[in-house]
């Protein structure tokens, strides 16, 4: 199992040519500690997961690894469906001007689709991330004070990824002396 950092694997992830509307995340509070958990699967990539926190308000740090080369009939339940409320995406800016003029004549143009037509959230939300390209995008469960049950099923079934991540989290964090209060 090979930890990088939390950005080297969303950048692989951008990159990738697999269907983009195929991933599923999971996230929630650490179990202990300072930062979040992220779990993000899509089945013909595997599941990936991520420690995160966030340095200050502009600068998230953290460490990843992909615990699953595919989404099994093990892990599937474990990643929400489309019922889930919640949305995500993985996003990376244009590359020049002229992308992100046409990134945003294709989104001004969806936007003018649904505005004038009965559509539904998941249906807008699918064409925008579609409109800007967006490379990986689904249903996620997410509680942003606490841990979806599903989040410690896979904990618990990563437990060699969870100890080895949470170990290389709070080295970081040490390094960036975050865990230290003021006064």
């Amino acid at each position: 199992m090979r930890v990088r950092d939390w950005d080297d694997i969303l950048a692989d992830v951008a990159s990738d040519s697999t269907d983009p509307d195929g991933w599923r995340a999971v996230a929630g509070s650490r179990r202990e500690g300072l930062g979040e958990d992220l779990y993000f699967g899509h089945p013909g990539v595997g599941v990936y997961h991520l420690k995160t926190y966030a340095k200050n308000p502009r600068d998230l740090r953290g460490v990843g690894t992909r615990v699953a080369r595919r989404v099994d009939d093990e892990l599937d339940p474990l990643l929400p469906d489309e019922e889930s409320a919640g949305r995500f995406a993985v996003q990376s800016p244009p590359e020049d001007e002229a992308e992100a003029e046409d990134v945003a004549t294709r989104l001004r143009e969806t936007l003018k689709v649904h505005a004038e037509a009965p559509t539904s959230p998941d249906h807008l939300f699918e064409d925008v991330m579609e409109a800007v390209d967006s490379p990986a995008f689904g249903p996620m469960d997410y509680e942003f004070d606490g841990r979806p049950d599903e989040l410690d099923a896979l904990s618990d079934t990563f437990e060699e990824a969870e100890e080895l991540l949470s170990s290389e989290l709070e080295d970081l964090i040490d390094d960036d002396d975050v865990d230290r209060g003021f006064h």
